[in-house]
């Protein structure tokens, strides 16, 4: 990191970690459901800790730390060298985590770290200390970051994040993101996020070569992921989210839920219209802002380059239609173009 991160509030940062907590419960129980009825191996039991049960508690000054080590880190220099310098809290850091490592080992038997290849200082730093400390053998685990296609970390800092956490990235987007990925990284995503054998996925990839426009592997990936994090019901949801924004599928429109609908709601504008008596095509696309004004926007309409719930509307002046223009849920898909999605609430029908 090139800046401190801003500081929060207890409350905020309590309410984070409960948000974490649920997500990483989440986690293990669809893994629970999905994988170990079909005989692909059981994991221990989890248990979820939070290390403000114990930092603060125990004085850590008399670990065996050396100021020296972490000074020579090179992301510690690189920080001590810039405009911004460094804070104590942030150079502590290593130290915290290193006692929560010493902590889970003395407390829990815990005698493996994971984290990103990002984290290879702090998880040294606990290596020496719980070696020191103990005598015991530990060992650290590093991953590679998974980067965007600039090279940049995904996560919350960036601003292009990928949340657990259905509020903040519905299983739709979860799903969208997955299969959007290009084919230099998809295999290598197989491998990371799912819990597919090695020769499954080299069989996927195998039978891509010769089909790429399906985009197979990209689908399965979407699929696992979105899987593992939201259950069943949330690879569901995203699937009919997907057919009935991408493929105008009328049924899965009309099959999705309000929360559903919310979700998609953050994919395409949308707006909330009351229906009034004689309303026509045009007025709809006018109040939509889908159309420009003027004799362009009604070009549009004639020209084909307008479909309602996946039907081409031609003729600007028709009369909507409840169940044909208007779904039974009170909603109209809206297509201008190719590309450009509408999704219209009908009030008080």
């Amino acid at each position: 990191r090139e800046r401190a991160r801003e500081p929060l509030p207890a409350g905020t940062a309590r309410a984070h970690a409960r948000a974490l907590r649920a997500g990483l419960e989440r986690l293990f129980q669809n893994h629970r459901e999905l994988f170990w009825d079909s005989g692909a191996g059981r994991l221990g039991r989890a248990e979820l800790l939070d290390n403000a049960r114990w930092l603060g508690r125990e004085p850590l000054l008399r670990g065996r730390l050396r100021m020296g080590t972490l000074l020579s880190r090179q992301s510690c220099q690189a920080r001590l060298r810039s405009a911004d310098g460094m804070s104590l809290a942030e150079f502590l850091y290593p130290a915290l985590q290193a006692y929560d490592f010493l902590h889970l080992h003395q407390h829990h038997g815990c005698r493996i770290q994971l984290g990103g290849h990002d984290q290879m200082g702090n998880i040294m730093s606990g290596y020496e200390l719980v070696t020191k400390m103990t005598g015991t053998d530990v060992f650290g685990i590093t991953v590679p970051l998974i980067t965007s296609t600039t090279g940049d970390k995904l996560g919350k800092t960036a601003g292009n994040a990928v949340w657990l956490n259905r509020d903040k990235t519905s299983p739709f987007e979860l799903y969208q993101f997955f299969v959007r990925q290009q084919d230099n990284v998809v295999e290598k995503y197989l491998k990371l996020f799912t819990f597919l054998p090695l020769e499954e996925i080299a069989h996927i990839m195998e039978m891509h070569a010769k089909e790429p426009e399906k985009w197979g592997p990209q689908k399965r990936l979407a699929a696992e992921v979105t899987k593992l994090v939201h259950g069943r019901e949330g690879l569901e949801s995203a699937k009919r989210c997907t057919k009935a924004l991408y493929y105008s599928s009328v049924e899965a429109l009309e099959e999705m839920s309000d929360l559903e609908l919310q979700e998609l709601y953050r994919q395409a504008p949308s707006a909330e219209l009351m229906l009034e008596p004689g309303m026509t095509v045009l007025d709809l696309c006018r109040k939509a802002n889908a159309i420009p004004d003027g004799p362009s926007g009604y070009q549009k309409i004639t020209d084909g380059g307008v479909s309602i719930n996946g039907n081409r509307v031609t003729n600007p002046e028709a009369v909507l239609i409840l169940g044909q223009h208007i779904l039974k849920n009170g909603v109209s898909l809206l297509r201008v173009g190719k590309k450009n999605y509408y999704i219209i609430k009908w009030l008080q029908l």
